[in-house]
């Protein structure tokens, strides 16, 4: 805790340095539809449901729905790049997470399922979680009231 509290104290004290406050909670505020979009996006990758169970797993046998998840995270990473450009022009650190969710996702749509959701890659799930992390963490915000 006291380590996550310094770090906390650090990613603030750099933020009021650089003047980007404004700028990283308007991001964050337009992050958090994105946020919900990828988390139903993510579900629906993991599970189909069928007859009688709601809760399936995904077998990716149905290959439309799985397009139509595919198409969804296209939409959640047209939306991620200019949020992006936005947070790196504030702080460097913040440049290159929609490069590596671009990748993951063109890996995920030439048919390494992984890409989408697996932590063992840098999967679109995994980089999506260290953006928002890392936006939570910047702006100071306690996970347990603010989604």
């Amino acid at each position: 805790e006291s380590g996550r509290a310094e770090n906390e104290r650090q990613l603030a004290a750099e933020l009021a340095r650089v003047g980007g406050g404004d700028e990283v909670h308007g991001v964050y505020r337009e992050f958090l539809p994105l946020n919900a979009l990828l988390l139903r996006a993510c579900t629906d990758w993991q599970l189909r449901p069928a007859d009688g169970d709601r809760l399936a797993a995904n077998d990716h046998s149905d290959f439309a729905w799985d397009a139509r998840i595919l198409y969804e995270l296209a939409g959640v990473d047209r939306a991620l790049a200019p949020l992006a450009d936005r947070l790196g022009g504030v702080l460097t650190r913040f440049r290159g997470y929609d490069t590596r969710f671009a990748a993951a996702l063109a890996r995920a749509r030439a048919g390494e399922s992984a890409w989408v959701d697996r932590t063992d890659v840098d999967s679109c799930h995994r980089v999506w979680f260290e953006l928002h992390e890392d936006l939570i963490a910047t702006l100071g915000i306690d996970r347990r009231t603010h989604p």
